[in-house]
């Protein structure tokens, strides 16, 4: 037999299976190969060059203690040829996941980056957007927590690069949603680099002049960097369920925990500067920067080239649609993109299942038991008047905050209450009648609670009014809060 770089690892060891446990003793990544599933696909396709790489041996040196042990187990001489030409990366889809995994998760163990960034090199080279996605997506469902993986985002993305560079940005018509996401980007960007500009001509030793000075156009500029809200919401609330829906869930829970992140680090900042703390405001800035700017890098080689493949036509003008009730960060959007496809209803989420004798809603299906368990379990008190004024309903909770009696279903509501305020019920009601009004409120303290009683107008999708829906709510505990609680204090 003749072994060379082009030698395929599977071949080999079908041939010599001893050589399965010498190669686990050469180096402790060999030793995966002892694993089924690294053997049936790493093992399966990889060359010794391949193998070699991943080892972090020389080809030549592998070649000749191969060549060593082979001889020594059964006196065979094989020729070797440690020169020629080196095999492309590896191709197939399973092996390549399987050799990202493996890099990521030395380095969730304390790998060193430039060597994980040679191996990745040596074996995979170049590498999608939809790759990196389902990698991720797969350490997740393997065990990995989504903490871990945010927390070495960045670090994986680094691995990455060089490949990613070479890809070109996701480009759309404008009005698309993508081409207005990317534009969005271009404006943040401009704005980063004012802010830092700015954060530049602070001078923390210079005992806070110059910060005061600069006080209004630092705050300025978080104020526009706080309008990233639109942004994210949009990813959150439009991508990122789409995506769920065609089985990608990995961007979604990496991605949505950074931009909380963000939005913390935003909140962190603004208190610094008011509580004029020059060189924390400054570091704070920075960091929030850099953060901000990865991210746009993590959304335009990742999120949504992997996008642009995995959604249609009638995904986008779902988007679209969804865009314009959340609005626009800094860009106005273009117009010349019109939807081919008309929009339909969302796809659900794969694990939905519709509940049998479900009542359709506008944005979801319960069964009639859920409701009612729904409404009794509000935090607060809700009755509905219909636009006869009579009450069709009331939530029977467990504490409610006003009594009520299966007995008022169907009186007209001037009749459930004392004769010297029915002027004011009366009065409310036909304000929402005539469209005058929307909101009417009270607040009232008795026995240690303080009493939130809101009154509604109820109208339908033409405008008409359709009754009246009264919430009342104890919201003594609720004035009492301070601060903020961002952990669960259950004991």
């Amino acid at each position: 037999m003749r072994i060379d770089s082009r030698t395929k690892i599977d071949d080999l060891i079908k041939k010599y299976p001893f050589l399965l446990d010498f190669l686990a003793g050469l180096s402790p990544r060999f030793a995966k190969l002892r694993s089924p599933i690294m053997r049936k696909t790493i093992g399966r396709v990889a060359t010794l060059h391949q193998v070699a790489s991943f080892g972090d041996l020389p080809l030549s040196e592998l070649l000749h203690k191969i060549q060593a042990e082979i001889r020594r187990v059964t006196g065979e001489d094989v020729e070797v040829d440690s020169g020629g030409a080196s095999p492309g990366p590896i191709d197939d889809k399973e092996v390549r996941q399987e050799v990202l995994k493996d890099i990521i998760r030395e380095l969730h163990g304390g790998g060193d980056l430039e060597e994980q960034k040679k191996r990745f090199a040596a074996l995979i080279k170049d590498i999608s957007p939809t790759e990196i996605s389902a990698m991720e997506q797969k350490l997740i469902e393997e065990g990995m927590p989504e903490e871990e993986v945010k927390r070495l985002c960045d670090v994986h993305v680094q691995v990455f690069k060089e490949s990613l560079e070479g890809q070109p940005l996701p480009s759309a018509t404008p009005g698309h949603p993508l081409h207005t996401l990317t534009e969005e980007n271009r404006a943040l960007e401009k704005i980063l680099a004012e802010f830092k500009g700015i954060l530049e001509r602070v001078t923390p030793a210079d005992g806070g002049v110059s910060l005061k000075k600069l006080q209004p156009e630092i705050k300025s500029a978080l104020q526009k960097i706080a309008e990233v809200e639109k942004h994210y919401l949009k990813k959150e609330n439009q991508l990122f369920p789409l995506l769920e829906s065609r089985g990608v869930s990995g961007p979604s829970k990496v991605m949505w925990a950074i931009h909380d992140d963000i939005r913390m680090m935003i909140r962190e900042t603004r208190e610094l500067l008011i509580d004029e703390k020059a060189d924390e405001l400054v570091a704070a800035g920075r960091r929030l920067s850099e953060i901000m700017a990865d991210m746009i890098y993590k959304e335009e080689k990742i999120l949504l080239p992997m996008s642009l493949e995995a959604l249609d036509e009638r995904d986008w003008a779902r988007v679209k649609k969804g865009e314009e009730e959340i609005g626009y960060a800094w860009v106005n959007p273009g117009t010349e993109w019109k939807p081919a496809a008309a929009v339909e209803e969302a796809p659900l989420a794969p694990e939905y299942r519709r509940p049998a004798a479900a009542l359709e809603l506008d944005t979801g299906a319960l069964t009639l038991g859920q409701v009612n368990l729904l409404l009794k379990n509000l935090p607060f008190d809700v009755t509905f008047i219909d636009e006869t004024d009579s009450v069709r309903y009331f939530s029977a909770g467990a504490e409610r905050i006003f009594p009520r009696s299966p007995g008022i279903i169907g009186r007209k509501v001037q009749n459930c209450h004392p004769p010297d305020s029915v002027h004011v019920v009366n009065h409310i009601l036909e304000a929402f009648r005539k469209g005058d009004r929307q909101v009417a409120e009270f607040w009232i303290q008795s026995r240690g609670r303080f009493i939130h009683i809101r009154y509604f107008a109820v109208r339908d999708e033409a405008g008409r009014y359709r009754g009246c829906l009264e919430v009342s709510q104890d919201v003594a505990a609720v004035r009492r809060l301070q601060g903020e609680q961002r952990l669960l204090d259950w004991k």
